[in-house]
């Protein structure tokens, strides 16, 4: 099996495990952050509460997220060296500032967090979690200035067979960067929403900590309905921006082999790659048009002529991504959204009619919906990196180009079989932990008697 195919695999395989936890990193620390600010202005205990329950299942979520996200940086350096070599110059600067400004700054208040709770004034404690948050959000947007300049090169100069940065503002004014920052956030957001109201609906469904995973269930739906909105639209215009930069991966997310103005919006199709056909499709007259260009009229370029572009523009050679999954991952990804904020919205009325606690249905949809979120974001990821083969640099550096000539088949066997068993053994470790918080449910705080040395900590 090729050295190329075993990378892609490896890379593959370790950057969606780590994907798993990144957006629930995004969104918890920021509700985390908000409970605490409601603390700190009603001195409600039941939000101090809150910030710690939620606070633990954060750090759990946060700590494998660093430890699986570690080693995307040795992929650079080992299996990808020639990709290194060839743009290292660019992709080091935000990684490097993702590490000086974002991760450390995040680390070390979040440390002052876990150990701070009644040693630190109520106001200094939240500003550490929202430093903690903002940080996590940051060390986001600068891997995805990184990620952008992958999708649509800027501020560069190709010199001696590499590409140099010529301005280091341009690749933070990449429009890119600003479509595809707003949905990760929100997405994260999402992703944190669905999982606050999955666990406190098994605690309702369970008459356990009533008052606790009622409050809680009510922000999570909170914060679904409202960014689920948000996911939409901004998901949108990051689909009108690559139909731009990147119409061969718009096409092959619609399975739109030929050119069309109108263009239709397939919603189901049976797809031939050999003949470059779909026998079969079940198809919106307009709908891909109106998505592309907000209007009636307007051409999407089909498969056939963009690869015979391509061929003209950069050489022989197949441009043309993998186009099944992409169709269907795509589809995969927009029904879990529609599904997620359907959830929120019969949340809401249950909630306005005060049958939630007694609609087992619902809480029950809602408790088992839990890995939707992240079939959403993996499915997303997919199409976001897999729409852009062959290229690893957009119209710069081929895949093919970007492995290294030194590392064998046998070695990325070896260390894709490790790195699959190690992460394993971490999921089963981050399972049990969250499993046995969840079950556990609130701790209650405990009032502090005059001349006790008693702290209330996050471990208490």
């Amino acid at each position: 099996m090729g050295e190329v195919f075993l990378a892609r695999w490896q890379f593959g395989i370790t950057t969606v495990y780590h994907f798993l936890f990144v957006p629930l990193t995004l969104g918890l620390s920021i509700l985390v952050a908000l409970m605490e600010t409601a603390y700190v202005r009603t001195n409600n205990p039941v939000y101090k509460q809150m910030a710690k329950f939620w606070g633990k299942l954060f750090l759990v979520n946060f700590s494998v997220g660093v430890v699986t996200g570690i080693v995307q940086e040795f992929h650079f350096g080992m299996n990808w060296s020639e990709y290194s070599r060839f743009m290292g110059d660019i992709f080091g600067a935000p990684l490097a500032l993702e590490a000086l400004t974002a991760f450390f700054l995040e680390s070390t208040f979040l440390g002052i967090w876990i150990f701070g709770w009644d040693r630190l004034s109520k106001k200094l404690h939240a500003l550490c979690i929202w430093i903690v948050a903002l940080s996590s959000n940051l060390s986001a947007f600068w891997i995805l200035t990184a990620n952008s300049f992958m999708q649509s090169p800027a501020g560069y100069a190709l010199k001696n067979g590499r590409a140099e940065m010529t301005d280091f503002m341009a690749l933070i004014k990449n429009p890119y960067v600003w479509n595809q920052f707003p949905h990760t956030v929100l997405a994260g957001l999402v992703t944190a929403g669905i999982f606050v109201m999955a666990i406190s609906a098994y605690h309702l469904l369970k008459k356990t900590h009533l008052d606790f995973f009622r409050s809680s269930y009510k922000i999570g739906v909170i914060c679904t309905l409202l960014c689920g909105f948000l996911v939409m639209g901004t998901g949108h215009l990051q689909t009108q921006y690559v139909a731009k930069v990147q119409p061969m991966k718009l096409a092959s997310m619609e399975a739109l082999w030929e050119s069309a103005d109108p263009a239709p919006f397939a919603i189901a199709a049976v797809i031939d790659e050999k003949n470059q056909e779909n026998p079969a499709e079940l198809a919106v007259p307009y709908a891909l048009t109106v998505l592309a260009h907000d209007s009636f009229t307007g051409e999407v370029k089909g498969i056939k002529e963009l690869q015979q572009l391509y061929t003209d523009k950069y050489g022989p050679g197949n441009y043309i991504p993998a186009v099944t999954q992409l169709f269907w991952c795509f589809r995969i990804m927009i029904v879990s959204g529609m599904w997620m904020l359907l959830l929120a919205v019969v949340s809401v009325l249950a909630w306005y009619l005060k049958r939630l606690e007694s609609s087992a249905y619902l809480l029950k949809a809602v408790l088992w919906s839990l890995p939707v979120p992240y079939l959403a974001n993996s499915t997303g990821w997919f199409v976001t990196e897999g729409g852009r083969q062959p290229w690893i640099v957009y119209g710069l550096q081929k895949v093919s180009q970007a492995v290294s000539p030194n590392v064998t088949a046998t070695e990325l066997w070896i260390s894709l079989t490790g790195f699959t068993l190690v992460y394993g053994v971490l999921a089963i470790a981050a399972i049990y932990l969250a499993r046995k918080f969840v079950l556990k449910g609130p701790e209650k705080e405990q009032p502090v008697r005059a001349g006790t040395a008693k702290e209330a900590t996050l471990w208490s």
